[in-house]
């Protein structure tokens, strides 16, 4: 690969990140669309372009969760004991 081909290919990545700056300056000054597709900045992980967690960070929600739920529930049983 010779310096032309490196500099143009360099050229092509930084197109794409400026539609993606563009595209996000646009939107939260809550500009309408452009006709021209944007590049995205997230490549969904399943067709239906969800995002997925993992299960470490699915067991910490759990587990804060739980913990929540656990003390309502005593607070709640205290204050029934109180009356």
């Amino acid at each position: 690969m010779n310096i032309v081909e490196a500099l143009h290919k360099e050229a092509e990545k930084l197109n794409r990140q400026l539609t993606a700056v563009k595209g996000a300056i646009e939107a939260l000054n809550g500009a309408p669309k452009s006709a021209a597709p944007q590049a995205r900045s997230v490549v969904p992980n399943h067709s239906n372009g969800r995002r997925t967690m993992s299960a470490a960070v699915r067991a910490r929600i759990s587990q804060k969760a739980k913990a929540r739920w656990a003390k309502i529930r005593a607070e709640q049983s205290k204050s029934k004991a109180g009356k």
